[in-house]
């Protein structure tokens, strides 16, 4: 059987709340992403019409550090990353994660939440933030409150290596 890790980053709490629904439905262990410095109010104040970080708006090659570097990868074998989509992509501190580990050999699976738009070329825009062999399973978009039972359905459907 393949061991699992749900790892998330949450702005406001709508991607940690479905992280941890995500990890008892897929039998995973939890992770949380954390910047360094931890975005303010205003720094997520998406009422100038975006709905991404003013930081991230100002520059969008920035590379929040993260505060816990101790995630062990290397002894999963899936990775679902997660995170809020802001305009139409990650926010920027999952590029951090994901250059900050050996993905070799392991699945990776995004899923997100969002307030108004779709996943876009997310996947795409994060591949080169990883370095060898991982595998890409298609990601999902996940608002509202999936249920448990309704989560476990989307990963048996991925069918992931037991």
């Amino acid at each position: 059987m393949s061991k699992k890790l749900v790892a998330y980053f949450s702005a406001s709490g709508v991607t940690s709340e479905l992280a941890r629904t995500l990890a008892k439905a897929a039998s995973a262990d939890l992770y949380e992403i954390k910047p360094e410095v931890p975005y303010t109010k205003a720094d997520l104040d998406w009422r100038d019409g975006y709905s991404r970080s003013s930081i991230e708006m100002k520059d969008p090659s920035s590379r929040p550090a993260i505060a816990d570097k101790n995630a062990n990868i290397a002894v999963y074998d899936v990775v679902f990353v997660g995170f809020p989509i802001w305009w139409y992509v990650a926010p920027t501190i999952i590029n951090t994660f994901l250059e900050s580990y050996d993905f070799s050999g392991k699945t990776i699976v995004l899923f997100a939440t969002s307030g108004s738009s779709g996943l876009g070329k997310t996947k795409e825009a994060l591949q080169p933030s990883v370095a060898g062999t991982a595998v890409w399973k298609e990601g999902k978009l996940l608002n509202g409150k999936p249920t448990r039972d309704a989560l476990a359905a989307w990963v048996e459907s991925l069918n992931l290596k037991q």
